[in-house]
């Protein structure tokens, strides 16, 4: 069992930064790939970053590429979500999960936990 908190949400204007952070409880952090999804209303839950447990490789949503860099500190067990050129379209509940492998995976299905999500609300 794994569990995440994520924190660092807020609101902020269009063009701002935010950084999201993503505490995980567990004694082998460095074997599990982590990864941030987001959800808006009305939106099925999608892909935005992942990073593998080494930190070593990563992957990014197309939306999001050259704004948003991901990366963890496995001595702390964080995983964070740095995010800059913020657009109003990125607003959504924003979840950090762990996945079943080490891999920076894009797949929704590989992974297994998930935090309890922190909104991200950015205005014009």
């Amino acid at each position: 069992q794994v569990l995440l908190v994520e924190s660092g949400g807020g609101l902020v204007q269009a063009g701002g930064s935010l950084r999201l952070s993503c505490a995980a409880s567990t004694r082998t952090f460095s074997s599990y790939g982590m990864g941030w999804f987001r959800q808006a209303p009305g939106k099925e839950r999608e892909f935005v970053a992942a990073i593998s447990g080494s930190g070593l490789s990563t992957s990014f949503a197309d939306s999001v590429k050259g704004r948003f860099t991901v990366s963890r500190d496995n001595a702390k067990n964080t995983v964070y979500l740095q995010m800059s050129s913020l657009k109003p379209e990125d607003t959504a509940v924003y979840y950090c999960a762990a996945a079943n492998t080490w891999r920076a995976s894009t797949r929704l299905t590989e992974y297994a936990y998930w935090g309890q999500g922190t909104q991200v609300t950015v205005s014009l």
